[in-house]
C-alpha cells in the first residue's frame, strides 16, 4: 500500500535565484535517453518513474528534508536512481564506495549519522550496524503508478554529504544545500561549459569525490549520463574508444589521467570538439601546451576548474589555449574571491596569498562539528564588491571559506595556483590530509612516531613516503601497509615506507620535515632460494623485469615481487602497460596487471597472449 505522502509542490525559485535542479530534471524530454550504464538504458521517463517510487518508500519510511540517506552502490543505473529518489524524497544522500575498507565505510556511515543505508543487497553484507540497510531493489521495485512531484524544499536544505580527509586524523564531511547545486548548474552553463541541447556525459569520478556531483547535475538539464566502468578507467586506450564509441560530448578527468589519454584523441573522433574538465591537481606547463595545441586543432576544448569541496565543487574557471601559463581562470558568478595576505589584507595585482571564497555556494560547514566550521568559515567582513565583477548578491557580514590555497592574483581576476599553505596535499585528484595518514599509521602496533610526506619522485611519479619509528623491534613493512590498507582508501597508502631510528629536528623540538632523508626508491629483493637472481628468471620474465625496473626505478625484480607491493599504482600500471605495448608489441589491457600483479603470473599471461596472437597470424 502507497504511502500517504506529505505536501508536494515544485519548488518555486525566489527572485534572483535559479530553478531547482528537479524542477528542472521534471522538464527534460521523456523519451530521451538519460542514463546509460552498461547494458542498462534508462529513458528521462523511466528515470523519474522509478526515483518517484524510490521517494515514495523513503517516504513511508519517515525520510525527508534532513534526512541523510547512505548509498553504498556501485556506479550504475541504480545508483542514479536512488541518488535522484533521494533527493525526490527531500532528503540528503551520502555517497559511500563499496571499494573502501569496512572501517572507514562504518566511520562514514555512523558520523554522518545516517537514517538508512540503501546497499546492492543479498550477498553485499552490512555497510555499518547503527542504521536500518535496505537493498536498492526493494525500494525501487515497480509499484503503482506515481506523478513526478518532489518534496518542496527550502535553498538551504541538505542535498548531500561528502567526506573529505581530516587533519585531526578523521575525515570530515561537507554538508551542502540544495540552491548551491542548482546553481552550480546553471553557473556551468553560463560560463560555456555545459552547453550541449542533449549532449552525453561521463560519469568518470568515483561518487565518494564531489566531482561526481559536477556530472550527475547535467542530467537536470537535459543531458544523457554515461556511465564509465572502472576497467575503462583505468586504461587509456579503453577510455578514448569508450568515447568515441559512446559518442561523449563531456568528460571530467584529473590531469594525471588525461596525459596519457591524449595521444588516443584524433580530430576523426566524434563527436569533435570534446569538452574536457580538467580538475583536481595542478596543470603542468607542458600539459597545458599538449592541451592547448589539440583546442587548436579543434579536438578537444579544455577547461582547468578549480575548487574546494566546501564550496560545491567548482570555484572558478580557466579556458586552456594554444599560449600562456597555468592558470586556474576566474571566479564563478555564484561566489567572491579574496586573495588575502596573514593580516587578512587583500593583496594588490600580481601579488599572492590565500585564497578565500563567499558568496551563496560556500557550504553550510562540516558536519557535527561546530568548532572546525567555525574556523574554516568565517565571517565575510567585507561583503560583496562591485571590484570583484561577479554581480553576486548577498549582504555584508556572510560567510568566507578559507581554503588554504596560495594563489596569485593575475591581471582581469585570474589567478594563478601556487600550492598549499597547511599539511594537505593532492595527489592523483585526491585530496589528502596527511595528518590523517601519519594517525593511522601511528596506530599500527609497535609504531611509536610517524611522518608522511609528498615526495616529487617515487617510481617516476609524485607519490607518498611514510617515515616510522618502532617502539621496540623492527615492524616488517608488509605490516605497515597490510594495517593502513585495511583503515585507509587505497590512495592514501603511502608508495615507501622507511625507518629510521630517530627523526631529525628544528631548534624548537618539532620535526625537521626538510631534514628527513631522501627515500631510495630500489625494490626489496625477493627470498633466497625462489630463483630471486636475474639470471634465474624465465626469458618472458626477464623481458617484463626489465620493465618493471623501469617504471618502478628497482633494478633488483624477483618473479614472486609484487607490482603494488613495489609501490605500483594505477598511474604506474598505465605506464606498464605502455611499455610492454611499446617493447613487446603486446596489447596488454590495465586489467591484467591488477589481475596478475606478482612478475611471474603477468609474465605467464603475456606468453599467453603472444601465443594467441601468433597462432592467429598464422
Amino acid at each position: 500500500m502507497t504511502a500517504v505522502l506529505p505536501e508536494r509542490s515544485r519548488l518555486r525559485a525566489a527572485p534572483g535565484s535559479v530553478p531547482d535542479l528537479l524542477d528542472r530534471l521534471a522538464q527534460a524530454p521523456a523519451g530521451r535517453t538519460a542514463v546509460v550504464a552498461g547494458g542498462d538504458e534508462l529513458t528521462f521517463g523511466a528515470l523519474r518513474t522509478r526515483a518517484m517510487r524510490f521517494a515514495d518508500r523513503l517516504t513511508a519510511r519517515g525520510i525527508g528534508p534532513e534526512s541523510v540517506v547512505a548509498l553504498c552502490l556501485p556506479r550504475g543505473a541504480d545508483l542514479v536512481v536512488a541518488l535522484v529518489g533521494t533527493l525526490t524524497a527531500g532528503a540528503a544522500y551520502l555517497p559511500v564506495d563499496p571499494k573502501l575498507p569496512a572501517e572507514r565505510r562504518s566511520y562514514l556511515i555512523e558520523d554522518a549519522g545516517a537514517d538508512l543505508v540503501v546497499t546492492v543487497g543479498e550477498g553485499a553484507g552490512p555497510a555499518a550496524g547503527g542504521a536500518p540497510h535496505l537493498p536498492v531493489a526493494d525500494l525501487s521495485a515497480p509499484g503503482p503508478e506515481l506523478p513526478y512531484v518532489p518534496v518542496a524544499v527550502g535553498a538551504d536544505t541538505l542535498a548531500y554529504v561528502i567526506y573529505t580527509s581530516g587533519s585531526t586524523g578523521r575525515p570530515k564531511g561537507v554538508e551542502i544545500g540544495r540552491a548551491a547545486v542548482s546553481a552550480l548548474l546553471a553557473e556551468l552553463e553560463g560560463a560555456g561549459i555545459a552547453v550541449t541541447d542533449g549532449g552525453r556525459v561521463g560519469w568518470n569520478a568515483s561518487p565518494s569525490f564531489d566531482a561526481s556531483v559536477q556530472q550527475w547535475v547535467r542530467l537536470c538539464r537535459g543531458d544523457t549520463l554515461v556511465m564509465i566502468d572502472e576497467e575503462t578507467r583505468a586504461d587509456p586506450a579503453l577510455l578514448a574508444r569508450f568515447v568515441d564509441e559512446q559518442a561523449l560530448t563531456d568528460l571530467d578527468i584529473t590531469p594525471s589521467h588525461a596525459e596519457p589519454l591524449l595521444d588516443l584523441l584524433d580530430a576523426d573522433g566524434g563527436p569533435r570538439p570534446l569538452t574536457l574538465l580538467v580538475g583536481g591537481e595542478a596543470v603542468s606547463p607542458a600539459l597545458w601546451r599538449r592541451l592547448g595545441a589539440l583546442g587548436a586543432r579543434g579536438v578537444l576544448r579544455t577547461v582547468n576548474l578549480y575548487g574546494p569541496t566546501e564550496c560545491t565543487v567548482d570555484a572558478t574557471a580557466g579556458w586552456i589555449g594554444p599560449d600562456g601559463e597555468p592558470h586556474i581562470g576566474r571566479v564563478l558568478p555564484g561566489l567572491r574571491m579574496r586573495v588575502l595576505d596573514a593580516a587578512l589584507n587583500p593583496v594588490p595585482e600580481g601579488g599572492s596569498g590565500e585564497l578565500y571564497l563567499a558568496g551563496p555556494r560556500v557550504g553550510r560547514g562540516y558536519r557535527g562539528r561546530p568548532a572546525l566550521t567555525a574556523e574554516r568559515f568565517l565571517p565575510d567582513l567585507a561583503g560583496p564588491s562591485d571590484a570583484d565583477g561577479d554581480g553576486a548578491g548577498g549582504a555584508g557580514g556572510a560567510r568566507m571559506y578559507r581554503t588554504g590555497d596560495l594563489v596569485r592574483l593575475l591581471p582581469e581576476g585570474r589567478l594563478a595556483y601556487l600550492g598549499r599553505a597547511d599539511g594537505q596535499v593532492k595527489l592523483r585528484g585526491h585530496r589528502i590530509e596527511l595528518r590523517e595518514v601519519e594517525a593511522a599509521l601511528a596506530g599500527a602496533p609497535g609504531v611509536a612516531e610517524a611522518v608522511v610526506v609528498l615526495h616529487p619522485e617515487v617510481h617516476g611519479a609524485p607519490g607518498l613516503v611514510a617515515y616510522h619509528r618502532g617502539s621496540g623491534p623492527a615492524v616488517a613493512e608488509a605490516e605497515l601497509r597490510a594495517h593502513l590498507e585495511s583503515a585507509l582508501p587505497a590512495y592514501m597508502v603511502p608508495a615507501l615506507f622507511v625507518a629510521l631510528d630517530r627523526f631529525p629536528t628544528t631548534v624548537n623540538g618539532k620535526v625537521d620535515r626538510a631534514a628527513l632523508p631522501a627515500p631510495v626508491t630500489t625494490g626489496p629483493a625477493s627470498p633466497a632460494g625462489e630463483d630471486a637472481a636475474p639470471d634465474g628468471l624465465s626469458a618472458s620474465q626477464q623481458l617484463i623485469a626489465k620493465v618493471w625496473a623501469t617504471v618502478l626505478g628497482a633494478p633488483r625484480i624477483g618473479p614472486d615481487d609484487n607490482f603494488f607491493k613495489l609501490g605500483g599504482h594505477s598511474l604506474l600500471a598505465i605506464k606498464l602497460v605502455s611499455r610492454v605495448r611499446a617493447e613487446l608489441g603486446v596489447a596488454l589491457p590495465v586489467k591484467a596487471v591488477y589481475a596478475n600483479p606478482r612478475l611471474r603470473d603477468l609474465a605467464a599471461h603475456i606468453d599467453t597472449l603472444v601465443a594467441a596472437t601468433a597462432s592467429q597470424d598464422r
